[in-house]
């Protein structure tokens, strides 16, 4: 019972002693006007009786003059706005309501409860059997050592299973980065990545520098020694090798130590890469035994060391891929004299945007030289056929050729006598890609002596400034000499007749026995729902199907069709 009244007293004597520092900082004194004497006078005069009139003197007194929000009477009641320039950080002063004193004083009462509420909890803290602090650190000791466990039986694991997992990890991202990130894990990961299996087949790019630029010495040596460590420790089994995107120095120092550390290297492909010069030709003559294919398009390189290295070695060279271009066709004269009697692959290739496309070639003299080439491509392309002078013909042509690529986006001067001078002698012949060559005609397709045609690419592609020849006849055939055989065709843009293509297309639905296509191409011919519905009812494997800009078909239906479901979808809806 006596602990209110002393806390009223102290209030009390707390209100007293904060009187005169008050009337001190309100600039009262003895000297002063009379109005501020009457107000100490009043304040010195014994003590007020009124509790509430004397605090609501003080709260006038001690106020500022300009608070930081705005009082308003309304009809109904009093808006108070804070100003968004207020300096108080506190909260917005209200109008002062009745029995104020008692509500503060029952807000001490309420602090002074809750507080010794908090007291009595954390009193009731040390209870052993209530405390959830044991609890979680069980929970870390039990979850320590299931890590521990978890990295035993990484270190458990067999390392052949790990080098089976890198090497499918391998066929599908590469050897670099992945295998140099990988060995930093753990020893187990690094000699399972240290394997020489996985490091048959490399292809390391992006070395490369802006243009007008030089490579900075630092960065240059930083290279060099890299990749001199990992021909050492890593390139002993290596097959094939690429690059793409070398400058300069680094690229021939790049071949020069594959050539020596890398005894069992078959394949060497140089994309995009500079500066490859005739000494490293040299260190793969003397080194590079076992080299068999080199594909050279679009670098820049040294004409003179390759045609010493063919004239050398060019026995074991069994694939050769470069650009067409002024000092690189004296490669494909090098391969006309003989110097690579056992290429099976020659691709000849030029940037599409390239305007001097003509490649002077002799046919015979490269049938005579090359009696077991497999593949020949000359994309984008047109060959200036030459002939011997001696005049002696060759009577075997090629025997083994599989296929033969004459594609190309611009107009082709190629004949059905040119095609036919190529693949006289081809019965084994299973891709045919002649696309852009406009003069070829069904007739002449018909004279070849290969029964067994698997791809016909016979689609034109080139600009439509180029003049068009009149519509051709004699589709049908084409498809029923290869009806049995042929899984691609692509005629698109051919100016085939309705009826002609209807009779084709008949020919390749009577041969279900076979069901061998898988692609059809018909874009921008002139197709008929009749003429398609046959072939799409009766092969029963085709899974790709273009139709887009066929003038003569429903609209809503000239699009391209993947897979057998949506061709299904197709045939309903031409019913």
């Amino acid at each position: 019972m006596d602990s209110p009244e002393a806390e009223a007293s102290t209030h009390s004597e707390r209100r007293e002693d904060t009187a005169p520092s008050t009337s001190n900082t309100s600039g009262q004194g003895p000297d002063g006007p009379t109005k501020p004497k009457k107000a100490s006078l009043k304040r010195t005069n014994g003590k007020p009786t009124d509790a509430k009139a004397k605090k609501h003197r003080k709260a006038r007194v001690s106020r500022p003059a300009q608070p930081g929000y705005t009082v308003h009477q309304g009809e109904d009641m009093l808006l108070v706005i804070s100003s968004s320039t207020s300096q108080y950080d506190g909260p917005a002063w209200t109008l002062p309501k009745k029995g104020s004193k008692k509500k503060k004083l029952t807000k001490g009462k309420v602090k002074a409860k809750q507080i010794k509420k908090k007291r009595k909890t954390v009193r009731a803290m040390p209870k052993p059997a209530n405390m959830p602090v044991p609890k979680e650190k069980e929970g870390s000791d039990l979850f320590v050592p299931q890590k521990a466990t978890d990295h035993r039986w990484g270190q458990s694991l067999p390392e052949e299973v790990l080098i089976s997992v890198f090497q499918m990890v391998v066929v599908q991202d590469g050897a670099v980065p992945f295998l140099c990130r990988a060995g930093r894990v753990c020893r187990l990961w690094n000699a399972a990545a240290s394997s020489p299996v996985l490091w048959r087949k490399v292809t390391v790019g992006h070395c490369w520098i802006a243009p007008g630029k030089s490579q900075l010495p630092k960065t240059e040596k930083k290279i060099k020694d890299t990749f001199n460590w990992l021909a050492q420790n890593r390139f002993s089994q290596l097959r094939d090798f690429s690059l793409c995107h070398w400058s300069k120095n680094v690229t021939t120092y790049a071949v020069e130590v594959v050539a020596q550390f890398c005894p069992h290297l078959r394949s060497l492909k140089l994309s995009y890469c500079t500066g490859l010069t005739a000494a490293a030709f040299h260190t793969l003559a003397l080194h590079g035994r076992s080299l068999q294919s080199m594909n050279l398009q679009y670098s820049e390189f040294q004409v003179e060391g390759l045609l010493e290295y063919l004239e050398n070695h060019g026995s074991q060279i069994k694939q050769m891929l470069f650009t067409h271009g002024l000092k690189n066709d004296r490669l494909l004269t090098a391969i006309t004299r003989g110097n690579c009697p056992d290429l099976e692959l020659l691709e000849v290739n030029t940037k599409l945007d390239s305007k001097d496309c003509e490649l002077p070639v002799c046919i015979q003299a490269l049938q005579m030289a090359c009696p077991k080439l497999k593949t020949f491509r000359m994309l984008n392309v047109r060959p200036l056929h030459k002939t011997m002078r001696n005049g002696a013909d060759s009577t075997l042509g090629f025997p083994l050729l599989e296929e033969l690529c004459i594609a190309t986006t611009s107009f082709s001067y190629m004949t059905d006598k040119d095609l036919l001078d190529i693949l006289f002698g081809s019965t084994r012949l299973r891709v045919l890609d002649l696309r852009g060559c406009s003069r070829i005609t069904p007739s002449g397709l018909t004279t070849l002596p290969c029964l067994g045609l698997e791809c016909l690419f016979w689609g034109q592609y080139f600009s439509s400034s180029v003049a068009l020849p009149s519509p051709k006849k004699g589709l049908h055939t084409v498809t029923q000499k290869w009806s049995r055989t042929l899984q691609q065709l692509d005629i698109a843009n051919q100016l085939f007749s309705g009826e002609d293509l209807e009779t084709a297309m008949s020919h390749l639905a009577r041969a279900t026995e076979a069901d061998t296509l898988r692609s059809l191409n018909l874009s921008g011919t002139r197709i008929t729902p009749p003429a398609l519905r046959p072939v799409i009812g009766q092969m029963s494997a085709l899974s790709y199907l273009n139709i887009s800009s066929c003038r003569y078909l429903p609209r809503g239906l000239k699009r391209i069709y993947r897979g057998q479901e949506d061709i299904r979808q197709l045939l309903d809806k031409l019913e």
